[in-house]
């Protein structure tokens, strides 16, 4: 490990800064919050009543949250024209398949086939009804919490 000048200060500096949230301008901030909500669990901490609409949302832990807006000054990103693989969201799942059959059912469409990874995880993709890209992961071994 490289060590630079000053290394002590900034390593003091850097434990006081971590990870809030994720944003995304999508189409639709409030019927995407409340689809994530219902299917995937998320909780709604704080919603902007008018533009750009922010509605932040964490999930069971409060120890991830993303924040779905819609800033007029912007355009929306064509997530369905976007490989999965450049971006998506990411979701721990107990048994990939059954989840990646009941989100279909609430309105997700497949972006591949179930997957076994060499390092022993099962994974999907999907997008949700507006087209950002989501990822079940039953990974073989926990890497967070």
């Amino acid at each position: 490990m490289a060590t630079i000048a000053g290394a002590s200060y900034l390593c003091d500096r850097i434990a006081d800064v971590k990870i809030e949230h994720t944003a995304f301008q999508v189409e639709d901030p409030v019927a995407s919050a409340n689809w994530y909500v219902a299917h995937l669990g998320l909780r709604v901490k704080r919603a902007q009543a008018g533009p750009p609409w922010g509605q932040f949302l964490a999930d069971d832990g409060d120890t991830a949250m993303l924040e779905f807006y819609c800033n007029p000054k912007i355009p929306v990103p064509d997530y369905r024209q976007m490989d999965p693989l450049t971006l998506h969201i990411a979701f721990v799942a107990a048994d990939v398949p059954a989840e990646r059959a009941r989100l279909i059912a609430a309105g997700a469409t497949a972006a591949g086939d179930v997957q076994h990874t060499d390092a022993g995880d099962v994974m999907a993709m999907l997008r949700d009804p507006w087209g950002l890209a989501l990822q079940l992961a039953q990974r073989r071994a926990a890497m967070i919490g």
